[in-house]
């Protein structure tokens, strides 16, 4: 069963700023802290920031300055905000939990950093 519905993703040139939406179940969204993740091309799914219920953040150390995440309680959806992407950016992203067990992955989204 799919909990999480990741949009937003695209090509983005090199530079580029990226907006990504993640809206999931009013039972999820208000349980647990949500987050957000990315796989690379041949590479592990990665921790990029979380949001708590009360709106406290935390970000890998990679991330710091560059993204920004969100959440909008009337509308269940959690929201990732970047900047100056690289082609290293380039990835799948996805929404889930954190601070807890993981629940199923939705489908994610694809960005492509390109020129």
């Amino acid at each position: 069963q799919v909990e999480f519905a990741e949009s937003g993703g695209g090509l983005v040139q090199p530079g580029g700023p990226l907006t990504l939406a993640c809206e999931t179940s009013e039972v999820i969204f208000k349980l647990y802290t949500m987050a957000w993740y990315r796989q690379a091309p041949g590479k592990q799914r990665d921790f990029l920031a979380s949001i708590t219920s009360g709106g406290t953040t935390n970000y890998a150390d990679s991330m710091k300055g560059r993204f920004t995440i969100s959440r909008d309680n009337a509308r269940n959806t959690v929201y990732l905000h970047g900047n100056n992407l690289s082609p290293e950016d380039t990835a799948v992203y996805y929404c889930n939990t954190a601070g807890g067990p993981l629940r199923s992955w939705g489908p994610g989204t694809q960005v492509t950093v390109s020129s």
